[in-house]
């Protein structure tokens, strides 16, 4: 299979291909306009408007200004679409209830599948769109049987694969990633060179669309919250913590241990009640072989080549963003999930998070850890 990076074709007989590409007024999907530009498709510029919460600050407005920018610097037409109201309901309240269950969700996971590679997408090809393209650093590439592939992004730093695992094929197939090939110095130099406004315009951080907030204040303003108890690994009181729907597992901070000893080191969340709203911590952490997890079961699963095959062949595997990939092996159900068998016990393997397998390069697809 060749991985070398193209957008191609861009003609479909005589006519030009359209690609409508997300505009987050961001350098990335900046970029990638310019560059579909260039290899001669039509292109369209498209600020998603997604729902935005009266308590944080509201960018939105200049994040669409310089969207709009970009677009009158390249010549292109420039479109909004309004998906507060779908963001709102399959992304947030996803989350506040994930949460509110004792589970951990993405977010970002979630804004991929229903924002950007649902709403958007259909939005996109209703009006015409040959190809829906991103800023995201990740890479789609035509295998020799017509069937398109998702590999890992050419920076490992920006890599993001691990959140684009619900892509199904017939989505897939018209999606390109035009920076997955560059790592993130040459994207600033590409920005530069295309005399884009936004060229030094600073990456944004937080949850999808939200911003930089917490998970923890967040979800302060639309779950109760009540203080509890955090216990030690024999049971016993050592601490308080401000509500154990906020933690995830391999946390390690916004809570209060009261019994420190002047060498101690970092504590981690190993457990939590939710009906005894009480948390478990360990200084082992990462190493307790009490809370390590031998194997998971998935569900959700999503195949991008559009099936998986049972095999013994050692995959490659993890369940949080930038984590070092771990040996697995992965067998399917006819429920559409899968049992993934750690070759180590892992720690801090938490419900509710993605895991995503990979084959070298090559995201397979992944499931919701149950």
């Amino acid at each position: 299979m060749n991985l070398s990076f193209a957008i191609v074709p861009v003609m479909d007989g005589q006519t030009k291909k359209k690609a409508f590409v997300g505009m987050s007024g961001g350098v990335d999907s900046s970029v990638s306009a310019a560059l579909l530009q260039r290899e001669g498709y039509d292109v369209t510029g498209v600020f998603i408007k997604a729902w935005h919460p009266e308590f944080l600050e509201c960018t939105w407005r200049d994040d669409r200004r310089d969207a709009m920018a970009v677009c009158a610097q390249l010549g292109i037409p420039f479109e909004t679409c309004d998906l507060e109201e779908e963001y709102k309901r399959d992304v947030v309240d996803y989350l506040i209830r994930e949460y509110a269950s004792g589970r951990t969700p993405n977010p970002d996971v979630m804004c991929n599948q229903y924002i950007k590679f649902g709403a958007f997408f259909r939005f996109a090809r209703e009006r015409g769109a040959d190809v829906v393209a991103t800023g995201h650093y990740a890479r789609s590439v035509i295998d020799f049987d017509g069937t398109t592939r998702l590999f890992k992004g050419v920076d490992t730093q920006k890599d993001q694969s691990y959140f684009l695992w619900t892509l199904p094929q017939e989505t897939i197939s018209h999606v390109l990633f035009p920076v997955g090939g560059f790592v993130k110095s040459r994207v600033r130099e590409l920005a530069a060179e295309f005399g884009l406004p936004v060229a030094k315009k600073k990456d944004s951080q937080g949850i999808c669309f939200l911003g930089d907030v917490s998970i923890e204040d967040f979800l302060k303003r639309f779950v109760p919250v009540a203080p509890g108890d955090v216990l030690d690994v024999d049971g016993d009181i050592i601490g308080s913590h401000e509500g154990a729907l906020i933690y995830t597992f391999g946390q390690r901070h916004g809570f209060d241990v009261r019994k420190k000893k002047p060498d101690d080191g970092p504590w981690y969340v190993v457990a939590k009640d939710m009906e005894a709203n009480t948390i478990t911590v360990s200084q082992e952490g990462k190493t307790d072989p009490r809370f390590a997890t031998a194997s998971v079961k998935l569900s959700d699963t999503n195949w991008i080549g559009g099936s998986f095959t049972d095999s013994e062949e050692k995959l490659m595997c993890r369940f949080r963003y930038r984590q070092t990939l771990v040996p697995c092996s992965v067998t399917t159900d006819r429920h559409h999930g899968a049992i993934v068998q750690f070759d180590t016990p892992q720690p801090a393997v938490t419900p509710g998070q993605s895991l995503v397998i990979y084959k070298g390069e090559e995201c397979l697809g992944g499931g919701v850890i149950v």
